[in-house]
């Protein structure tokens, strides 16, 4: 926990977007040791595959009726990038569906992706590959720090945390908020909010990556916000594949 004060907000949910066809690429790529992932539209454009819309859906039942979850938000916001952007909105209509009076959801740029530079749509063995001594550069640095050129660092990305969590403490005080956005951003929340240092952030993401709208939620306790839930799957323990989501599997170049 970190210190707070009575302008936090009263609760604040963290939300992976659901599955997109990225990753269904990128998981492709990477089990079949290609240097590119085979994503045809810009990284901002990359929709939920039909999975990850249901995983979205289930998030939004699961906030407004399941016994433990955080209750509804009074605050939705989300990246632009059109995997969370349509994340958030299937969280809402789902709980609104449960008769909730959910708002919409507004974007906020300081929620998109880590910026790969160079970097975006190569795998780490395309990194190695193409650009050997960048990427032992990245060996020596640390994934923590380390720069992709023209992209971001994590410790950009905190940058970017650290300014939204300002904005809701001004904005948003003693409110529930609801945040969807992406790995990188979310782990960095958990940075920001728990005070981590390098290595114990490092840690948590080698060791419990982020599932698929996954839930992470924090509370203010007197003048502090503390952690409830960590990359919580229970929304979406029950969601499965299909034969379509099978069918839909992209193919390596």
């Amino acid at each position: 926990m970190i210190d707070a004060s009575r302008s936090w907000p009263a609760e604040l949910v963290l939300v992976r977007h659901g599955q997109s066809t990225g990753n269904l690429a990128d998981a492709h790529a990477r089990s079949t040791r290609a240097e590119v992932v085979d994503v045809a539209e810009r990284d901002a454009d990359v929709p939920l595959s039909p999975l990850g819309a249901r995983q979205a859906r289930a998030v939004g039942h699961w906030l407004a009726s399941a016994e433990g979850a955080p209750a509804p938000p009074e605050v939705v916001l989300c990246s632009p990038y059109a995997r969370a952007h349509d994340t958030a909105l299937a969280v809402v209509e789902a709980a609104r569906g449960a008769g909730h009076d959910v708002p919409e959801p507004r974007t906020d740029e300081r929620l998109r992706e880590r910026d790969l530079g160079w970097w975006d749509g190569l795998t780490g063995a395309g990194v190695r590959a193409r650009f050997p001594e960048e990427a032992a550069r990245r060996q020596r640095i640390g994934k923590f720090y380390y720069r992709p050129p023209g992209g971001e660092s994590w410790c950009d990305v905190a940058l970017r945390v650290r300014s939204v969590l300002s904005s809701l403490r001004e904005e948003h005080p003693g409110r529930r908020v609801l945040l969807v956005s992406h790995q990188a951003v979310i782990m960095n929340f958990r940075l920001v909010l728990e005070g981590l240092d390098e290595a114990r952030l490092l840690q948590l993401d080698a060791e419990a990556p982020l599932a698929n709208c996954s839930v992470t939620a924090y509370r203010r306790e007197g003048a502090a916000m503390a952690l409830g839930l960590a990359g919580d799957t229970t929304a979406v323990q029950d969601v499965r594949l299909t034969d379509d989501d099978v069918d839909d599997e992209p193919r390596a170049r």
